[in-house]
């Protein structure tokens, strides 16, 4: 008769830092705790098609006793975020069993968890989830792993690029990821102190970007200016060289300042940073840290109480468990229109839109 539970994690979608973070805090604390044996699952769902499983343990990877897996960026186990996974249900299900496992820990965002929620249903896996995007589009939680890194590293980037900017009285238009939703572009462009924010949810219009410009230069003697541009934002209502119903093909970032030059009356020189996966990469901050080892305590503890189909959420300082149907329902989560951080950014005097 088994008695020993075998517990496997994945990370799926696209990386981020603090996902390490968590795949130890789990390791520990599953092994140290409980006395389970933890097997990482490479490459999410096509380790499971391939039938892989990869022994973890709490001291693994020490290197001279120092733990490379708390500060070390992406993810030892691999990860995708493509596939006809969904097409190979009773297959993906059948292989889960040939693993012996009896729960399983997944790391994703909401598409990722979105996929690994049906095979949960369909399997009847004990599956529980642990929500991480640099996007911060997750519903249901206050924080996400990978966040708060990516954030960090835009502002670092916005803080180096203002003094070229200023240095030679230049407009940088600096295009940010974030999908559909705002919040990388909106809290970034707050600490690193932008002149103009675009986001998704917000319309905006062009000839009032360029009056914004305009008064910065005229009314305070500002030769430059920085403009935080989510890849994922609309066409201006009032686009010069676009209808509204056709798409850029240069690049967002780069039709803004298309769009800026053709607006103004004045010669400006404009530059166009693509951060691009810049932002996904890099040592995950202390509070990355922190989220990712509470919430790997935290699904491991749920585990060991016989939940499933939960995900664990940050509220108010403290992990709780929440159900993934209704996460899932109200992702991905936008920016709401008149949030207090959009309330901010309008009383900063940061162009925003409507």
């Amino acid at each position: 008769m088994k008695t020993q539970k075998r517990l496997g994690i994945l990370t799926s979608g696209g990386d981020c830092p603090g996902l390490n973070a968590v795949i130890r805090a789990v390791v520990n604390h599953a092994i140290s705790t409980y006395g389970w044996e933890v097997v990482g699952i490479p490459y999410a769902t096509k380790g499971l098609l391939e039938r892989k499983a990869i022994p973890l343990s709490l001291h693994g990877l020490d290197l001279r006793g120092i733990d490379p897996l708390l500060n070390m960026g992406g993810t030892i186990l691999g990860s995708i975020n493509k596939g006809d996974t969904l097409d190979r249900i009773d297959e993906i299900i059948t292989c889960y069993h040939d693993l012996e496992l009896d729960a399983l820990i997944g790391i994703g965002g909401d598409g990722s968890l979105a996929i690994l929620n049906k095979l949960r249903a369909v399997g009847n896996w004990q599956f529980i989830a642990i929500p991480k995007t640099i996007d911060n589009d997750v519903a249901l939680t206050d924080r996400v792993v990978g966040f708060d890194t990516a954030v960090n590293t835009i502002v670092d980037s916005l803080n180096r690029l203002t003094f070229t900017a200023a240095s030679h009285d230049r407009i940088m238009i600096v295009e940010v990821m974030g999908r559909s939703a705002g919040h990388l572009a909106l809290h970034s462009g707050i600490a690193g102190g932008a002149d103009v924010i675009l986001i998704p949810e917000i319309a905006y219009k062009i000839g009032e970007i360029c009056q914004h410009l305009a008064e910065l230069r005229e009314k305070w003697g500002r030769k430059f200016a920085i403009v935080v541009v989510a890849e994922g934002i609309k066409i201006a209502e009032d686009s010069a060289l676009y209808p509204s119903c056709q798409t850029p093909t240069c690049g967002i970032g780069q039709y803004i300042a298309d769009e800026i030059r053709n607006c103004s009356h004045n010669e400006l020189d404009i530059r166009v940073s693509v951060l691009g996966h810049i932002q996904r990469g890099g040592i995950p901050t202390a509070l990355d840290r922190l989220v990712a080892t509470a919430f790997g305590k935290t699904a491991v503890d749920l585990v060991a109480a016989g939940e499933t189909g939960k995900m664990v959420a940050w509220h108010n300082g403290q992990v709780e468990a929440v159900a993934l149907d209704a996460v899932l329902l109200h992702s991905p989560l936008h920016v709401t229109t008149n949030s207090y951080l959009v309330e901010t950014a309008r009383a900063l005097g940061i162009y925003i839109g409507k």
